[in-house]
């Protein structure tokens, strides 16, 4: 069998365990002869494994079970790690672990995902989210996010990378949690738990590259991987050229792998603009098809892509010549509010003014850039998706590329007055496109999320080297030694500072702070006009005049009104004599300083540096 055309069948790669033993099962067409050696109870045994046409070597061997070590020998070099290893201990350059994925007791049977439509996404680093770093560890902040209102943890890369720590992007055993952050059985309790305290977990994944340390797959095959195109990473990973089939059976079964054996509720796809695919069907599409075969209670898993296309075709149904995700991270959103508030030009952002008017449009359309050129990525860029369902469009106001990959990794409520934070955060919250939280914004977390890794010393070397050539053409970065500031992301500090002190989340401003997300979030929640938005694309008005941005939104005779001020003290016309404040930003017991909203002759003056939102 050399296919995996039956969607609900037993995955067929790596070690898998069964009545009859754990069964082995590898693709190695590049290697003559494959010798499979396993290690359990202090011995030692190797087996010849007999190969396929089309490279797949499989044996079945009675008596091994959970814990044993193995690998395979390529034409007498190795024992290698298996690709798709299901746990590697020791580290990526070790012996793999067979793992009895049937072993773990899961409670969430009666689990069910939310829909798409009423995510509140929580995006969290293992590593970094609490100070041991572990799945464990992170199971016990489950119930607050819960409580907080979000409804999806978004969960950054754990396929298993080299080195101690790291964001987790360049992974190279894709089928193996990061032993560091708890392994398989970490990963199996986090879920679990995650589903108990009423959230779906969501995963991000590398398609597009393979880490530049730990991957193996050469010795396997010279088809993982393709020349033909280029990544700022290393190779592509080859889906369309000699010998892509069976890599592309590679990522599907590591996508039916997540679901059947981890219960993720969906997938974020990392940087998919680097995921080329000149195939009849692309690579996307085909496991947009292979995730809608393994939905819990008739919903499909969630799919989201990263990428700055601004695309429309990543929105599309598959039958109509679309990848058939549920959203895209739909950066101008950030932008423009950066821009707003900092007023920053360099790089990436020169395409955004800082106006509020072109906010408006922003969050009038979903995209900015709906085909016209942009200054800032120097070509043309983005489609018109109008017609998409608002929560299509993932927006954020941080994320880890908007903090991480900043010279400090300085976050947006440090850098911001934090009046115009609390006024971006509300908006955030309340519109219909779907919000991103990242670890610590609700409660003006003060720790930088810095890059960091931990690879061998030449790799470091490289690693330290390219980080501060990035930034050498952004202002003061020019100079050379002002780029030896950068710290250096191979420094154990580096990655400590990084790490989430939950203590400021208990005392003021961040608890003040975090008592506006929660109200936010239930008002997103509970609000039936609000709700209307995300069930329907209903029209969404904006109007700017200077730095104040009005937005209306009118379901069923319903209006409501959210006034963005980034100004002083102003008067705008809603065009009704009276109407009841729902919430304010900057209301006393959220930090502010609590001034009020109030009508007069002229219309409603609104205070300054504040978001309000206003019921007729």
């Amino acid at each position: 069998m050399t296919t995996d055309t039956i969607a609900g069948q037993d995955l067929s790669l790596g070690a898998t365990r069964g009545d009859g033993g754990t069964r082995f099962r590898v693709w190695a067409p590049k290697p003559e002869s494959v010798t499979l050696a396993v290690q359990q109870d202090g011995h030692e045994r190797r087996y010849v494994m007999d190969g396929d046409a089309s490279g797949y070597r499989e044996i079945t061997l009675p008596g091994v079970g959970a814990g044993a070590r193995y690998g395979y020998v390529l034409d007498g070099d190795g024992p290698f790690p298996d690709p798709c290893s299901r746990s590697q201990p020791d580290g990526v350059h070790s012996l793999s672990e067979v793992v009895d994925a049937e072993g773990f007791v899961w409670t969430d049977g009666e689990w069910r995902p939310p829909p798409f439509r009423d995510l509140a996404i929580y995006e969290c680093h293992i590593g970094t989210f609490t100070a041991e770093g572990t799945f464990d560890s992170a199971i016990g902040r489950l119930p607050s996010l819960r409580e907080l209102g979000t409804t999806a943890v978004e969960v950054m890369p754990v396929a298993a990378f080299p080195g101690r720590w790291g964001w987790g992007y360049d992974g190279v055993s894709m089928f193996a949690p990061m032993a560091a952050y708890g392994g398989p059985e970490g990963m199996r309790r986090f879920v679990d738990a995650a589903h108990t305290a009423g959230l779906a977990v969501i995963l991000d994944v590398v398609y597009n590259h393979f880490g530049p340390d730990g991957n193996y797959t050469g010795a396997y095959s010279d088809s993982y991987v393709t020349g033909k195109y280029g990544t700022p990473w290393g190779q592509a990973i080859n889906f369309d050229g000699d010998g892509s089939e069976g890599c592309r059976m590679f990522f599907r079964e590591n996508m039916r792998h997540w679901l059947r054996e981890y219960h993720v509720d969906g997938f974020r796809f990392d940087a998919t603009h680097a995921i080329f695919d000149d195939s009849e069907v692309h690579i996307l599409a085909e496991l947009s098809t292979v995730a809608a075969d393994h939905g819990r209670g008739g919903e499909r898993p969630y799919l989201i892509a990263e990428s700055h296309e601004n695309d429309l075709r990543y929105l599309k149904p598959v039958a109509q010549g679309g990848f058939g995700f549920d959203a895209v991270w739909a950066d101008d959103f950030h932008h423009s509010v950066r821009t707003a508030l900092l007023g920053e030009n360099e790089g990436y952002f020169r395409g955004y003014d800082g106006s509020l008017a072109q906010l408006g449009k922003v969050i009038r359309h979903g995209f900015l850039y709906e085909g016209e050129f942009d200054p800032g990525f120097g070509d043309h860029r983005g489609t018109k998706a109008r017609r998409v369902p608002w929560p299509s469009f993932v927006y954020c106001i941080q994320n880890h590329d908007q903090v991480g990959n900043r010279p400090f990794g300085d976050r947006l409520n440090t850098a911001a007055a934090r009046g115009d934070y609390l006024a971006v955060s509300l908006l955030l919250l309340l519109l219909p496109q779907t919000p991103m939280i990242f670890q610590g914004q609700e409660y003006l977390s003060t720790k930088p999320f810095l890059y960091f890794s931990d690879h061998v010393e030449a790799l470091g070397q490289l690693v330290t080297e390219g980080r501060r050539r990035e930034f050498a053409g952004f202002g003061a970065f020019n100079d050379p030694e002002t780029r030896e500031t950068i710290p250096d992301p191979q420094a154990a500090d580096t990655f400590s500072r990084s790490v989430l002190d939950w203590n400021e989340a208990d005392v003021a401003p961040g608890s003040l702070a975090r008592a506006l997300y929660r109200a936010g979030l239930n008002l997103r929640r509970e609000d039936p006009v609000l709700r209307a938005y995300r069930e329907k694309r209903l029209p969404i008005q904006t109007r700017a005049r200077g730095r104040c941005v009005v937005l209306s939104f009118e379901n069923a005779g319903s209006q409501l009104w959210a006034v963005v001020n980034l100004g002083e003290r102003t008067t705008v016309d809603l065009g009704v004599d009276h109407a009841t404040v729902v919430i304010g930003s900057n209301e006393g017991r959220f930090g502010g300083n609590g001034q009020a909203a109030t009508f007069g002759e002229a219309g409603l003056t609104v205070p300054g540096h504040a978001t309000v939102v206003i019921r007729s």
